[in-house]
């Protein structure tokens, strides 16, 4: 069962819950929200075990950057039989209320995973419309993309944005290493 939790109702039980955060590891890299543990949501099936251990010791809060992908978190947790809180508006809403994030030490910052897919969405529309003028028939491209954005935003998913963040930009080095070290971390404590 997921249930809401605003960013005001979050700050005091900070110390309290395990915040995991299903961006990706860049995004995570450049800020999040202080305590919170980075699974990334297309290795939150691996992570399960590890999730159902924290969960044991007490409630889970998902956090990603606006909400979206912590939502699709959060119905896979509960398919799962864990159940978790969902934090209202992601580290967006965190910082608007004031709140500071914290950052890898060492790490770039990375753009937030809606800014780049909107990059790339944007780019290949308008390719796929200049192309168009000297190789006819290369708009269908830009009518693809058009269909990709409709069928991620009618099912809450995104192809893109789970591809862009397989990339090396989005995996910074030791990603791995430090996914590793969050799951024996939330297996054993906090």
């Amino acid at each position: 069962m997921t249930t809401p939790l605003t960013v005001d109702q979050l700050q005091p039980r900070l110390q309290q819950l395990t915040v995991i955060d299903v961006r990706s590891p860049g995004e995570f890299a450049g800020g999040h929200i202080p305590g919170a543990h980075n699974v990334p949501l297309d290795q939150l099936s691996q992570a399960l075990p590890a999730l159902r251990a924290a969960a044991t010791r007490g409630e889970l809060a998902i956090t990603c950057a606006s909400g979206a992908r912590a939502g699709n978190a959060c119905e896979q947790l509960s398919a799962a039989g864990i159940s978790a809180l969902l934090i209202s508006g992601g580290t967006a809403a965190w910082t608007a209320g004031g709140h500071q994030l914290n950052k890898v030490p060492g790490q770039k910052v990375r753009w937030a995973m809606d800014r780049q897919v909107r990059m790339v969405a944007g780019s290949l529309v308008l390719a796929g419309v200049v192309v168009d003028v000297a190789v006819p028939g290369v708009r269908w491209v830009s009518a693809a993309v058009g269909f990709g954005l409709l069928f991620s935003a009618a099912t809450n998913t995104c192809a893109m944005g789970a591809m862009l963040g397989k990339l090396p930009y989005n995996r910074p080095r030791n990603s791995g290493a430090a996914f590793e070290a969050t799951l024996a971390e939330l297996h054993g404590g906090k």
